[in-house]
């Protein structure tokens, strides 16, 4: 007998009696993941919208994927009412959060973990100015918005048009003055289904490994690289000592860093 077969008669009974507790394992399990987790935040976000505002007012768009020159970038949501085209990017994060709208990168910190993310207001902007160009509109008529969903809660001032959940819907319907016709809401919407690229897994896929590939890139460290800490090596004259007048590569972080090498 193998052991396979052993390993099936020991814990077939097992498995026939708990079946649905290694079933829940397994769902508990996916949504962690970084894509689940995604989709569960944007998932609320439809709910509030199709809960607290008027179909027959906000028309919303979910996963728009538009072309950029450069490749793809994908919206969250956009919502399209004659009070202005909301830009809305979702968040589902837990733990502290540390960021400000100048920064590259903010910092998610769980007890000891602590891991750097994209500024989601630079990710956002970029989603804003593709719309103004995809739909030919003023930038006073796009109103973008990052949306925290979760258990997170900020440890420095949150900066303007970022909100938790439940300033989502405060925030569209703080705008109430009305500066679309209704010919330009329909033309608007008519654009976003006929530019945006077909919704499917593949269109997802693609999207993703574009923004993997540009992740990677910028990974990639600069030429002539400090390889103790990756900033710019910079051409230096000794200026004294036996190699006095004799030039050599020295990191630009120093006193920090005290890298050299031959030039």
């Amino acid at each position: 007998m193998d052991l396979t077969s052993i390993f099936i008669q020991a814990f077939y009974p097992l498995l026939a009696s708990y079946w649905w507790l290694f079933l829940l394992l397994i769902i508990l399990s996916l949504l962690k993941t970084p894509i689940m987790k995604g989709r569960v935040g944007e998932f609320q976000v439809n709910v509030l919208a199709k809960l607290f505002l008027d179909k027959q007012i906000y028309t919303l768009f979910k996963n728009v994927t538009l072309p950029t020159e450069d490749g793809t970038t994908q919206i969250d949501h956009v919502i399209v009412s004659r009070f202005g085209v909301f830009v809305i990017e979702t968040k589902n994060m837990k733990g502290w959060i540390f960021g400000s709208p100048q920064q590259e990168f903010w910092t998610q910190k769980i007890y000891r973990y602590t891991s750097k993310f994209q500024n989601p207001l630079r990710q956002n902007y970029k989603h804003t100015k593709t719309l103004e160009s995809a739909l030919g509109i003023g930038a006073d008529k796009l109103f973008p918005l990052v949306v925290f969903i979760g258990d997170s809660d900020f440890k420095t001032p949150m900066p303007e048009h970022v909100v938790y959940a439940g300033g989502y819907i405060r925030f569209i319907k703080s705008k109430h003055q009305p500066i679309l016709s209704d010919s330009e809401v329909r033309e608007i919407c008519h654009k976003i289904k006929t530019r945006r690229l077909k919704p499917s897994i593949k269109t997802h896929l693609d999207h993703v490994n574009h923004v993997k590939a540009i992740v990677e890139q910028k990974q990639q460290p600069a030429p002539n690289a400090c390889p103790r800490c990756g900033k710019p090596m910079v051409l230096r004259t000794a200026r004294k000592g036996n190699h006095q007048g004799g030039q050599f590569w020295g990191c630009s972080g120093y006193p920090q860093c005290r890298t050299v090498r031959s030039a």
